[in-house]
């Protein structure tokens, strides 16, 4: 595969703004570091594997864009677009361990690019928290990388059915009966939460169009009016 940060040049330069950024220059101000732009290359692969509909390069975009619209909450935004980065960058459909093993891939990664053990220890939390997207009341770097990758649920009816469409695309190898039993569950999972959207801006925002979206896939799956690819 070609290198892509050469065909995700935006991408590339905003990783890179990300680990300047997220460095200790205080403590480490004389250390060399690794260039970040293989950590990119890396990455970015990941993000473009081929078994990937939803998860892929720009849902990493989009998600890095909402975590920016959401920075003032953040209390260590660094940590946060970094976990933004790692948050889906092990995605097997066919696996129920990829948040852990993406968590893992930050931990052994940051460290060697200069990030500080705390901010990377942040970085990977975070990421471990997308499994639930549940943070606590005062979770705040929590609430913004989960409200950034959940504002897709808030999208227009086209953009969801959209979205709806590149998920089961992701698990064409599952049945239509277990794919709708299995995502529904996923559905009530995410109304069952008080709030799906943490921060003030986020729940203003993307609260009601987001579970009027869910809600109405839940009743087309339930009904069986709806059809599983979207």
């Amino acid at each position: 595969m070609a290198d892509m940060t050469e065909s995700r040049p935006d991408l590339a330069a905003r990783w890179a703004a990300t680990v300047a950024q997220a460095r200790d220059t205080r403590a480490h101000g004389t250390q060399q570091h690794p260039d970040p732009a293989p950590y990119a290359a890396n990455l970015l692969r990941r993000w473009a594997e081929p078994q990937r509909r939803y998860h892929t390069t720009d849902h990493l975009t989009t998600v890095l864009d909402r975590v920016d619209e959401l920075a003032a909450y953040a209390d260590d935004l660094p940590a946060v677009q970094l976990a933004a980065w790692f948050h889906d960058a092990v995605y097997r459909p066919d696996r129920s361990e990829n948040e852990e093993r993406s968590a893992a891939l930050a931990e052994r990664a940051l460290p060697e690019l200069g990030i500080a053990p705390a901010r990377t220890a942040e970085a990977a939390r975070l990421v471990r928290l997308t499994v639930t997207h549940d943070p606590a009341p005062d979770d705040h770097n929590g609430a913004v990388l989960c409200d950034a990758d959940l504002a897709v649920l808030a999208g227009s009816p086209d953009a969801y059915a959209a979205y709806a469409a590149a998920v089961r695309a992701e698990y064409d190898f599952v049945p239509d009966p277990d794919f709708r039993a299995g995502r529904a569950a996923v559905l009530r999972q995410l109304l069952a939460l008080p709030r799906l959207f943490a921060t003030p801006q986020g729940h203003d925002r993307w609260e009601r169009p987001a579970r009027h979206n869910l809600s109405t896939e839940l009743a087309l799956l339930e009904s069986g009016t709806g059809t599983a690819s979207g």
